[in-house]
Formats: structure tokens, sequence, C-alpha cells
């Protein structure tokens, strides 16, 4: 277990490491394993002070048959986890789960329930809630900020959001109404602080990871572009989830006196692809790659086209210094083009 820890630390990411921590599959071993021994244990120190007549020693022996047959069940599913447990492929399937799964969240539920902010309309009157704390926003309760709100007649102009790296000089949110320590402390305790990002409510994080994964996979040490590519396959699938994107309407707003920003899918498209347009520049596998997967979602919504074709410009800038043979600039340009007529 350690060592697939290890093994994913040093080639995948350690940002990916806390993922293979909570594999049920691993705790349960390990749960089995420890309590064999200290049922063991136990036999071993009951029989030995006669605890047990001759038909407990019968019903003794059959338990242990049992958990015998346990162990060896559980050794065999084991030997077979750790044939995957920490490589490369099921370290990636692992972010890309927990990412589909917080994105798919966020694009039924864009803003937790509450109301859109438009930060630009923001109440001149309202006042900022600063942190006490510099650290990153792993989670944010809207309901009970919904709760102190209506109890305490405010609304709540929440300028950040999940995986935001928030410090007492900017302001978690604004507060239109009358507040005093004891409201202000209540209103703090809703905003859930941490030393290291989240993958729940932050699919940006996600996205990130996969990206890191692509990079280490791109740099000389490891020279591994089937991982990159991979990395954009899968990038491709857990965006294309936007075409389900929608404003929240009316009757989805839950917590009216809230207002929270939504995510911007400009930051979705630069959190994954960004490094991999940098860190690949230089090799026409990953460029071509990449170019038809930013075609391949341009092509699925207008709104995704934008994005696209503006990192397509980027793609191409960097490819036209980096690629040291004509015809492959060619292929670059050609590939830009059409994504850009598109």
């Amino acid at each position: 277990m350690v060592a697939a820890y290890g093994a994913a630390t040093a080639n995948v990411t350690p940002r990916a490491t806390r993922l293979l921590m909570q594999d049920t599959t691993t705790q349960n071993v390990l749960g089995t394993f420890i309590g064999a021994f200290l049922f063991s244990l136990v036999g071993l120190v009951a029989l030995s002070t006669d605890a047990y007549d001759e038909n407990g020693r019968v019903l003794l022996f059959a338990v242990t048959l049992v958990v015998i047959v346990l162990i060896v069940v559980t050794i065999l599913r084991w030997i077979e986890h750790l044939s995957r447990f920490g490589r490369v492929g099921d370290t990636t399937a692992r972010v890309e789960q927990v990412t589909a799964c917080a994105l798919e969240d966020r694009i039924a539920n864009p803003c937790l329930g509450a109301r859109r902010l438009d930060l630009d309309a923001l109440p001149a009157q309202a006042q900022a809630l600063y942190p006490q704390d510099t650290q990153y926003l792993q989670h944010l309760d809207v309901g009970a900020l919904q709760d102190c709100a209506q109890a305490h007649d405010l609304r709540l102009y929440v300028v950040v959001q999940p995986g935001c790296f928030v410090h007492p000089a900017a302001p978690l949110l604004r507060f239109d109404g009358a507040a005093d320590e004891d409201v202000q402390a209540h209103l703090r305790a809703c905003f859930t602080l941490g030393d290291m990002r989240s993958f729940d409510q932050d699919p940006r994080f996600g996205l990130s990871v996969l990206s890191e994964i692509a990079s280490r996979a791109l740099s000389p040490a490891v020279n591994d572009p089937g991982t990159a590519i991979d990395i954009l396959g899968r990038g491709v699938r857990l965006l294309s989830a936007w075409v389900h994107y929608r404003d929240p309407q009316g009757d989805e707003v839950r917590y009216p006196r809230v207002w929270l920003v939504a995510l911007a899918l400009d930051d979705l498209f630069d959190d994954l692809f960004g490094p991999i347009v940098r860190d690949g520049a230089g090799r026409i596998d990953v460029q071509l790659r990449l170019l038809k997967s930013l075609q391949a979602l341009a092509a699925r919504d207008s709104r995704l086209v934008a994005p696209a074709q503006r990192l397509a410009r980027q793609a191409h800038a960097l490819t036209e210094d980096q690629l040291s043979l004509a015809v492959d600039r060619q292929r670059v340009e050609a590939e830009v083009m059409r994504l850009l007529a598109l």
C-alpha cells in the first residue's frame, strides 16, 4: 500500500494520493487482516486459560475455519487489486471519476442553490467580511448562510467559491444589512477552510490535477506522451457535460438571500488544457490530439467555441517556436484554421 502511494506520488501527482488513501478495498483488506489477528490472539488466550468447555472449543474451531476462508478470499482479492492499485491508469481514472461527479453537480446546480452573482452589480452599501486565516476554501454551506441571512434580515453576496485561495486581505462575502461580531463569526463558520483543496465542490481542482498528470508525463524525465493524450480524451468527456449547463431559474433558487459567483467556462478550459498547450508545444502528436479535442468540444456546443479557439491560437503561437519541422507546423496550422472556421 505504501509502495502504491509512493508510485502515485512519483509517477502521477501527489494531489491524487488522497484518492488512493480513500480506497475502500484497501481499507477493508487491512481491516480484515487486523480483525483476523485480534481474533486469533483472543482465541489463543481463551484456550490457554481453559475459558471454553468442549462445546465452546467446537464452536471456536468452526468460527476459525470461517475466518481462514475469509482471509484466503481477502488475500486473493488483495492480489488482484494490487495489480492495478497505484498505477497511472488507475489513478487517472479515479481523478476523472471524482472530477466528473463534482462537475456534474455544479452543472446541475451552478450556484449551489443560491442566486447568480454579477460582480459588477454589487450594492455600493454592502460591507465586506474577511477571513481570519490564509487557506483554501474547501466547502461552502449555502444553506447555513441562508438561515443566518433569514434570521438577521441580511442579503449575502459570496464573492469566492470552493477552491479559491482566501486570505485576510480579500473578502469572503459582502453583506447588506446589520451584522454584529457574533453574526459575522457565524457567517465565517459557514466557510470550511483547509490547507489543501478538496475535490468535492471544486471541479476545477480535479481538472488541474489531470493537467498535472499530463504535464508530468510530458516532462523530459518521464517522456510519456501517451498519458497526456489519454488525459486529453478524458478532458473531452468531462467538459462535454457543459452542454447541459444553464443559469439557475427562479424556481431552482432555494436560498434567495444568497448570491454566489458561478463557474467560468474559460477557467475550466485553462485549468485542463492550458498546461498541456505549454508543455506539449514541442510534440506534434500531442498538439494534433489537443487541437482535435478542442474541435470535438467546439462542435458540441456554441458556448465552447470561443475558449477552444482561444487555446488553439495559443497552441499555434507556441508551436511556431518549438516545432522544428516545417511540415509539422503546417499540420498544426491546418488544424487551427479548421477550428477557427467553426
